[in-house]
């Protein structure tokens, strides 16, 4: 990877590739997980300390065999045990399910795949009737053994008294000089153990990551998948192939529109006839029936009440809560704010840490000055209020019921209701002044 982050801690969907794994297995009952890590542990740990799993560390990289061992202690001998690789992501549950169906005290399961092109895979071994008698490894194999295709995946499920020992018989008296978890699978035979073979939907579950490029593949192959599932359940996506969902959706309406480059991250709400614009970034946030979302909107951990219209270029930063038919336009930013049903802040505000009332129009320029550099403080807008274009209220302020404040005005004390504000400096018109004009040298 050319990283100083070790490799399973890389992201697919802003998910680590082991967490991918982990989420995976938690999905599986009865379930108890145990995670081997070796290089960059602290890293890992750090990154990872919220997974409710066994950490066991591998001082020494010895194999995939030498990893599985670390794990003995943990192991009972009426254990199922599935031992899958925290750089191999995308494996389905489906997939895990069906290999596991087929483990007893009489087989082990092995997960293999056919590849176009094997290299650097170990290759299954059949005999003359079909069955598995061993895997060897590409730097071991002959050169007729390397022309066989169907592969090693390295994800396999067997009973723990039998792992136990035959991990206790491993010989790392190979090429590499490590011990190969794949030779227990001539131990099993010699023991008359059936190896049964299965194998995944498609080759992409069960590919691993070594570099940029196989993780930049696989990004896409999951946001495929994501966005298929999405139009199956009745969403339009403008471009399948510039949609991002870095997340869940955890609720979804009918007759939703995404345009191209749409982001969608975290747990997010969507609800019926939202349109959302290209280049959009939504995390964390609940989006009401019929809402418009106009193009280049940034929304985080906010909610957007049913008709609202959002946007072009509009931000809502987290704890943004907009009541039903609210107008958000372009260039205009909300942070910790309630914007209350059928208020419309349309042109190049900043409103922080304000409380706004019903049927309140917020003229072009507006900020509320909600900091003194140390401590924040709030704005309360009360219901009909209008705000002149070019206005700065200064908090703590309170504008009055059906208030309005003139353009211009810099309001520093509260604003009673049903009444004009406003704060202006006399206009001076000079005679006689004239533009200084460039000295020539």
């Amino acid at each position: 990877m050319r990283s100083e982050k070790p490799k399973i801690l890389h992201k697919i969907a802003n998910r680590s590739l082991l967490r991918h794994v982990y989420d995976m297995s938690c999905r599986l009952e009865n379930n108890s997980i145990h995670i081997v890590y070796g290089h960059g542990a602290e890293l890992v740990r750090l990154a990872l300390r919220d997974l409710e799993a066994g950490w066991i560390e591998q001082k020494q990289q010895l194999g995939t065999g030498h990893a599985v061992l670390q794990a003995n202690d943990q192991i009972a001998d009426t254990d199922t045990v599935l031992i899958l690789y925290g750089d191999v992501p995308l494996l389905k549950l489906s997939t895990v399910k069906q290999l596991i169906s087929h483990v007893n005290e009489e087989s082990l399961a092995l997960l293999t795949v056919n590849l176009q092109n094997p290299k650097g895979y170990g290759r299954i071994i059949r005999n003359a009737l079909g069955h598995v008698i061993k895997i060897v490894e590409e730097k071991d194999a002959s050169n007729s053994e390397r022309l066989i295709n169907e592969v090693n995946t390295g994800i396999m499920a067997v009973k723990g008294d039998k792992l136990k020992k035959w991990l206790g018989r491993l010989s790392n008296s190979n090429v590499q000089g490590e011990y190969y978890l794949t030779d227990i699978i001539e131990m099993a035979v010699a023991e008359q153990v059936a190896i049964v073979t299965s194998q995944p939907d498609t080759e992409d579950e069960v590919l691993g990551v070594n570099d940029r490029l196989q993780l930049s593949y696989l990004e896409r192959v999951y946001q495929m998948e994501q966005a298929n599932l999405l139009m199956e359940q009745g969403v339009t996506l403008k471009d399948p192939l510039r949609f991002d969902l870095r997340g869940t959706i955890e609720s979804l309406g009918h007759d939703i529109e995404i345009d191209i480059n749409v982001i969608l991250e975290g747990k997010n709400s969507i609800g019926n006839n939202v349109k959302i614009g290209a280049n959009t970034h939504i995390k964390n946030s609940i989006i009401g029936n019929n809402v418009e979302i106009l193009a280049n909107c940034i929304i985080e951990d906010a909610v957007i009440g049913q008709g609202s219209r959002i946007g072009p270029y509009a931000r809502l930063r987290p704890e943004s809560i907009l009541a039903e038919d609210v107008h958000i336009g372009n260039f205009v930013e909300i942070k910790k704010s309630s914007i209350a049903e059928g208020s419309k802040i349309n042109h190049l505000s900043y409103i922080g840490d304000t409380t706004v009332g019903s049927h309140v129009n917020i003229g072009a320029g507006t900020i509320t000055c909600n900091y003194d550099g140390v401590n924040k403080f709030r704005t309360i807008i009360e219901d009909g209020a209008f705000i002149g274009s070019d206005t700065q209220l200064v908090a703590p302020v309170t504008i009055g019921k059906n208030a309005t404040i003139g353009a211009g005005s810099t309001i520093t004390r509260d604003s009673p209701e049903n009444q004009l504000t406003l704060s202006r400096v006399n206009q001076v018109s000079v005679t006689g002044w004239q533009r200084p004009v460039k000295q020539e040298k």
